[in-house]
């Protein structure tokens, strides 16, 4: 039966998968994004509206005659106005908003091992909107992804990248910490299928393989057919390391943040997993063109008009 979504940022990386399958199932789909003007994948088949944080009442209409919110808005790190503390604000407003409008059921965007006491701003944030959501009444799943790839995604992308420029790979400590990569596709997948879904769900949205962090570059190198020098290097220095070359690129590589999370083992779960595509196959597969150009996050984030740069 054909249905009205709502799914925020489906012109951006995940959502707008989750857009084409929604779409494919013959649902109407709107959006409510920052990038209004950035390229439409879809067409007249989306309609584009503003995330209208400070205005409740215009973030709700566009909500009004729709059954299912999918959430895919978040901050990655703090730049310039985009802070956790304000994006948890915000998604709270939007969770109101869609109460007001009548959503039924909201699918939310999560992480893995978020918690109250983190001392990491992205952790604790997003601990505070999962209980604020367990809280309102409202249906829901929560899906905890770790790492996506994909086309379009920018980790995986720039170690591959990093390994075809440099003779030698450092990694933070001993990068014994794991992550468990999912594909955007079965992500979208498993989002698609929560819409669909009754009561509530918190689901570990991890792929089929578990790498440690070293393991993942190795494993990537060898793919790529790269002798590669992979070194333990301490944390400050990995931080400086990360932040010198990322003045070079225009951009953010990792955060102290995102490096005390991975070194913590936050992207890692016992859960079994929810997406079938192994990294290892796709990159494979994909070779031919994974890292040849650099994914700059702060480009995105100031190119509000052209989609993605994707692996061809």
């Amino acid at each position: 039966m054909s249905e009205l979504h709502v799914v925020t940022g489906a012109f951006g990386y995940s959502g707008k998968y989750i857009t084409q399958r929604l779409l494919a199932a013959g649902h109407t789909v709107r959006t409510l994004t920052n990038s209004r003007g950035r390229e439409n994948p879809f067409g007249g088949r989306v309609e584009a509206f503003p995330l209208t944080f400070d205005n409740p009442d215009e973030l709700a209409a566009p909500m009004r005659g729709a059954r299912v919110l999918i959430n895919t808005y978040w901050v990655r790190f703090e730049q310039a106005g985009a802070r956790h503390d304000e994006a948890v604000r915000r998604t709270l407003k939007l969770f109101d908003a869609a109460r007001a409008a009548g959503i039924e059921r909201i699918v939310h965007v999560s992480i893995t091992n978020p918690s109250l006491d983190s001392p990491l701003p992205y952790f604790r944030g997003k601990a505070e909107l999962e209980k604020a959501l367990a809280e309102s009444g409202l249906a829901h799943s929560i899906l905890r992804p770790t790492v996506l790839f994909g086309h379009e995604d920018i980790l995986v992308n720039n170690i591959a990248w990093v390994l075809r420029r440099l003779p030698v790979f450092g990694v933070f400590g001993d990068g014994s910490y794991r992550l468990q990569p999912m594909h955007v596709d079965d992500f979208a997948d498993l989002a698609v299928a929560e819409a669909r879904a009754t009561g509530n769900r918190t689901i570990d949205a991890i792929g089929p393989e578990t790498f440690t962090f070293r393991g993942l570059v190795e494993d990537l190198a060898k793919i790529l057919g790269l002798r590669r020098k992979i070194i333990s290097v301490p944390k400050r220095l990995g931080v400086v390391a990360s932040a010198l070359m990322g003045r070079l690129v225009g951009d953010v590589i990792l955060t102290r943040d995102e490096i005390d999370g991975l070194m913590a083992d936050l992207l890692y779960t016992t859960s079994p997993p929810a997406g079938s595509t192994k990294l290892t196959d796709w990159a494979r597969a994909n070779a031919h063109a994974l890292g040849r150009n650099y994914a700059n996050e702060l480009a995105r984030r100031r190119d509000r008009a052209h989609a993605y740069a994707a692996v061809k």
